[in-house]
């Protein structure tokens, strides 16, 4: 029983000590994304895609428009056979663009992900690397708490000095 009893009151003069040996931060991984030169550069890469993309699309879609209006065109005696197929024709330029549209969509999502990759694991790497130096037991993102005490640190400006942003 004295034992339990000992054992019980180490832990609890241990608990305080533990408990002041953690250290805590935040950072605001937006704020230091956005603030990287390389997000603009990228974004600016992906900007310049999405405008091929939009130009080749508006060329696709005047060509539908053209043959809409070639079809409502058509004079009313015009055999139904050289309707259907101008009607076919249509539908098959249609289907062309939603494929295109399909496909430009998902070639930018591509981009962005191979664009960012790096950018989001040098923010990762800053952080671990401010946390080991700071003697950090965590770091959180901005807002995912629900509360947060006097005693955490706001590391945003380290990690930004790590990476050389002002």
């Amino acid at each position: 029983m004295l034992k339990k009893v000992l054992a019980v009151m180490a832990v609890a003069l241990l608990l305080p000590a533990i408990a002041a040996a953690q250290k805590f931060g935040t950072i605001d991984v937006n704020a230091i994304f956005t603030a990287m030169p390389e997000t603009t550069a990228a974004q600016t890469q992906l900007q310049e895609v999405s405008k091929k993309y939009e130009a080749e699309y508006k060329k696709l879609e005047e060509e539908v428009n053209k043959k809409v209006q070639e079809f409502q065109a058509l004079a009313a005696d015009t055999p139904q056979s050289i309707k259907d197929r101008r009607q076919q024709e249509i539908q098959e330029l249609a289907q062309k663009v939603e494929t295109f549209q399909n496909t430009a969509s998902q070639d930018i999502q591509r981009q962005q992900q191979q664009l960012m990759a790096p950018i989001q694991q040098k923010i990762t790497d800053a952080i671990k690397a401010v946390g080991q130096e700071g003697s950090y037991t965590f770091i959180f993102e901005n807002g995912m708490a629900a509360f947060q005490g006097a005693d955490v640190v706001d590391v945003t400006p380290a990690v930004k000095a790590k990476l050389g942003l002002k």
